[in-house]
């Protein structure tokens, strides 16, 4: 496994564009909450640390990661500079798991080719739990944290392209 006993989430603030001036928009998903609230943390300290007025962080959750999509989209009516999609998916017994990864995953890469506002995509697709909880604050650092420094950058990006 690529990221056997790593946290992937320390980053160097040096390297981070200046975010004092950008607004984001952060989509969570309800479903795994326990999960996605870990994972709305990290991406917002992330955010915090580097300068983001809390004013311009603006939050809005949607049922399930299936939703993330039209969330998402709406938000970027809301004159952010980059969007978070934050969710988690588990897989169950049955093919739910490839219908809802595959739709969200298209769906968020769809938004990012017909759009300008980049949406980072922040959606775990685990086959346990316990891999979310390593990847939402546990043993491998947490990929909302990895998402907000991909937002800064996504958004300094937009604003020199």
């Amino acid at each position: 496994m690529a990221t056997e006993n790593k946290n992937l989430s320390h980053y160097d603030k040096a390297t981070i564009p200046n975010a004092k001036n950008f607004r984001f928009g952060i989509v969570v998903s309800e479903w795994n909450d326990t999960i996605t609230e870990a994972l709305y943390k990290g991406a917002y300290d992330a955010l915090i640390d580097n300068g983001v007025d809390p004013n311009n962080i603006v939050r809005w959750d949607v049922p399930g990661s299936f939703e993330l999509v039209y969330g998402c989209k709406k938000m970027q009516e809301q004159m952010v500079n980059a969007i978070i999609a934050i969710g988690s998916v588990i897989q169950g017994e049955t093919k739910h798991f490839d219908f809802v990864c595959e739709g969200v995953t298209q769906g968020i890469k769809d938004l990012n080719v017909l759009h300008e506002t980049p949406i980072i995509f922040c959606v775990l697709t685990d086959d346990t739990m316990q891999q979310a909880i390593d990847r939402s604050g546990g043993k491998h650092g947490n990929k909302g944290t990895e998402a907000a420094i991909a937002a800064i950058k996504m958004a300094e990006l937009r604003k020199n392209a």
